[in-house]
């Protein structure tokens, strides 16, 4: 059972968390966020609507918490992910890969029944229409 703390929740032992991040992705963010020399920054992972296949992912640096946020904390970095995007993110995990044509980070989603060639863009089971191609 999640517990509310100041309008987030935080994952307690043994409930799985809305989303996980690999040892190597974790190493990455806590590399970028000492670059920033920034210690507060958080990971926040969003999804929207649009994008080939219905929705997109995201990813960019969050100062603080909102209101209802999920909040995990993994190897020693913060990840939040707000109430909407819990929804379609829930039980995915976070990896760095490394690519000849560069690396970054990637989210491996349980929900998605198809997506994109690009990888950003995802349908989940409840959606109808079909797949687009990327831009």
């Amino acid at each position: 059972m999640a517990i509310e703390q100041q309008g987030t929740q935080e994952a307690q032992a043994g409930e799985q968390p809305v989303v996980s991040m690999t040892s190597r992705a974790a190493d990455k963010l806590k590399e970028i966020i000492q670059e920033q020399g920034r210690a507060d920054l958080a990971l926040r992972v969003y999804v929207t609507p649009g994008g080939c296949s219905g929705f997109s992912y995201g990813m960019t640096f969050a100062e603080g918490v909102e209101e209802g946020d999920a909040v995990v904390n993994t190897d020693g970095v913060r990840i939040v992910v707000d109430p909407m995007s819990a929804m379609y993110v829930k039980g995915s995990e976070i990896d760095f890969v490394d690519a000849l044509m560069g690396g970054g980070f990637a989210l491996r989603n349980p929900n998605a029944v198809s997506s994109c060639g690009c990888g950003q863009s995802f349908k989940t089971a409840g959606e109808t229409g079909t797949a687009k191609a990327c831009h």
